[in-house]
């Protein structure tokens, strides 16, 4: 039996890197994808590759990558590597922009997608003490948390506005395998 890829998206300041290193220790069938990212790689947050925007645009011609996007003014990309972890059956979680979901549906056979939310003051709490971005950074990032998913998504929405073993009990509730 195959895998499943599953997109893990919402706003900034939500959790989902948080909850999906949760998801990931808790279950031996969960694993997650390594994002390549164009950005410092001591920029913080969650573990990833650093790279160019020269070598990001050499690995998206060679075929290196099962879904790219840019997104704040840089590039992302999901590494072909999934694919062996899906045909090993694991269910492979990756941080996605809502805007690539479509393409992350029609690559994998196996889709799904958690839509994590939280109340604002919430997001805004999280990303005024990660210390990464200023006062108007967080602004615009609040001002695109309420943006609508794509139509036709097998989605499960989940409020991380609580205790993390809150959320992770929900979402490892959606990720058993006799859920896909």
């Amino acid at each position: 039996m195959g895998g499943r890829f599953v997109a893990v998206v919402g706003p900034s300041g939500v959790g989902k890197d948080s909850v999906m290193e949760a998801a990931a220790a808790a279950s031996d069938h969960v694993v997650l994808a390594r994002r390549v990212i164009t950005r410092a790689a001591d920029a913080g947050g969650e573990a990833f590759d650093a790279v160019s925007e020269e070598a990001f645009a050499q690995m998206a011609e060679a075929g290196d990558f099962a879904l790219w996007w840019p997104a704040h003014g840089l590039h992302y990309g999901i590494p072909t590597a999934v694919d062996a972890d899906l045909a090993a059956g694991k269910t492979v979680l990756a941080n996605l922009s809502r805007s690539v979901l479509p393409q992350a549906q029609a690559r994998f056979s196996a889709f799904h997608v958690i839509a994590l939310t939280a109340p604002t003051e919430v997001l805004a709490a999280r990303l005024a003490s990660r210390g990464r971005e200023t006062q108007d950074d967080i602004s615009r990032r609040l001002s695109r948390a309420g943006f609508a998913l794509p139509e036709g998504l097998p989605v499960t929405e989940i409020c991380n506005d609580g205790p993390l073993a809150q959320t992770l009990a929900r979402v490892l509730a959606v990720l058993q395998p006799e859920s896909a």
